[in-house]
C-alpha cells in the first residue's frame, strides 16, 4: 500500500522518511530516559507539551537542540542548548551510539535511555502515547481517554496527512503539480477544522486531547513561518475565526505558552532551509498576539 500511495505522487512530491526505531516500552524507571527535543519543531514540540501536561518532568529529563541545522545536523551549541545527560555534541552521536556505522536520517525527537546508552525510540507520534499510558507512572490528565480514541486517531491521520506533513509536502515540493496536490487537501482540512470548531471549545468536545496537542503545533507556526516560507498563503489561521481563537485557547491553557520558543521557530525554518531561503535572513514579522482573549470558554 504504501509503495502504490508513494507511486501515485506526483512527480517532485516531497516524501517523509519514516522513523528508524520503534521500540514500545512497558515500564520506566523515573530518571532512565531522556528527551532530546528541539523547540523549533514541530514533531519535537508535540513531546514536550505532553510531557509538560502529564506532569512527567521527574520521570523524563530533556535537553534541547539548536534550532540552527547545518550540515552537520542538530547541534548542542552550549547554553540552553546543552545535553546534560550524555554530554554529546551532535544529535548524530545519539544514533552512532545505538546502530554504529549509521548513516541514515538524524531525526528529532529521540528518547534515549540512558542506562543502556542507546535510543529507544524517535517517532514522535509513538514516544507522547508511551507518555499518555502511564510507561513513565501515573499522569496528571488523560489525553487519550479509551471512549475518544477511535475518533482520535481519525482526526489525527487526517490532520497528520493534509496538513502536519501538508505544510511540508507544499514546501519542498518541487514541481507545481507536487505543491498544487498538497495545497488543495491542505486548506480543505483547515476549512474542515473551521466548521468543527464552530460548535467545539476542542476537537473533541470541552477536553484537551491527544488530537489537540499533535494539531497545535502546526497552528501555532503557520502564519510565521508556513504561510509564506512554505507557500501555504491562500489564508492565514488569523483569518479563520474559529480556529484563530481555538489556537489561542490552546496556547493559554496552563503549561502549553512554556513550550512555545517562537523566536527559535523562525531562526529554525528561515536559518536552515538554505533551498527555499538562500539568505538566510529571518522574517521579522508578522505581529501575533496569541495572548489577545479568544472568547472559547
Amino acid at each position: 500500500m504504501v509503495a502504490e500511495v508513494i507511486a501515485r505522487r506526483p512527480k517532485g512530491a516531497f516524501i517523509r522518511i519514516p522513523s528508524v526505531f520503534r521500540e514500545q516500552l512497558v515500564a520506566a524507571a523515573p530518571g532512565r530516559y531522556h528527551l532530546y527535543v528541539a523547540a523549533a519543531c514541530p514533531w519535537c514540540h508535540r513531546t514536550t507539551i505532553a510531557r509538560e501536561l502529564l506532569g512527567l518532568h521527574a520521570a523524563v529529563g530533556v535537553s534541547y537542540l539548536d534550532p540552527i541545522r547545518d550540515e552537520r545536523g542538530w547541534e548542542f551549541s552550549g547554553g540552553r542548548f546543552t545535553d546534560e545527560a550524555e554530554g554529546m555534541r551532535y544529535l548524530a552521536e545519539a544514533y552512532e551510539r545505538t546502530r554504529p556505522g549509521y548513516d541514515g536520517r538524524v531525526s528529532a525527537p529521540v528518547l534515549w535511555d540512558r542506562e543502556a546508552g542507546r535510543i529507544v525510540n524517535n517517532e514522535s507520534s509513538e514516544i507522547i502515547r508511551m507518555f499518555e499510558t502511564g510507561v513513565f507512572g501515573p499522569t496528571a490528565v488523560e489525553l487519550y481517554p479509551p471512549a475518544l480514541a477511535a475518533e482520535i486517531d481519525a482526526i489525527n491521520d487526517r490532520v497528520y496527512e493534509t496538513l502536519n506533513n501538508g505544510v511540508y509536502a507544499c514546501g519542498f515540493a518541487r514541481s507545481q503539480a507536487a505543491y498544487e496536490a498538497a495545497f488543495v487537501p491542505l486548506f480543505e482540512t483547515l476549512d474542515w477544522l473551521e466548521e468543527l470548531l464552530a460548535s467545539r471549545r476542542h476537537l473533541l468536545g470541552e477536553t484537551l486531547t491527544e488530537a489537540d496537542i499533535r494539531l497545535f503545533p502546526t497552528l501555532v507556526r503557520f502564519d510565521a513561518v508556513y504561510n509564506g516560507h512554505f507557500k501555504c498563503n491562500l489564508r492565514r489561521i488569523v483569518d479563520y475565526p474559529n480556529l484563530w481563537g481555538y489556537t489561542r485557547d490552546v496556547y493559554q491553557h496552563s503549561g502549553i505558552a512554556g513550550t512555545v520558543e517562537l523566536d527559535e521557530i523562525k531562526r529554525h525554518y528561515y536559518g536552515t532551509h538554505r533551498a527555499i531561503n538562500p539568505s538566510g535572513i529571518v522574517a521579522l514579522g508578522p505581529a501575533i498576539d496569541f495572548e489577545a482573549p479568544h472568547g472559547r470558554g
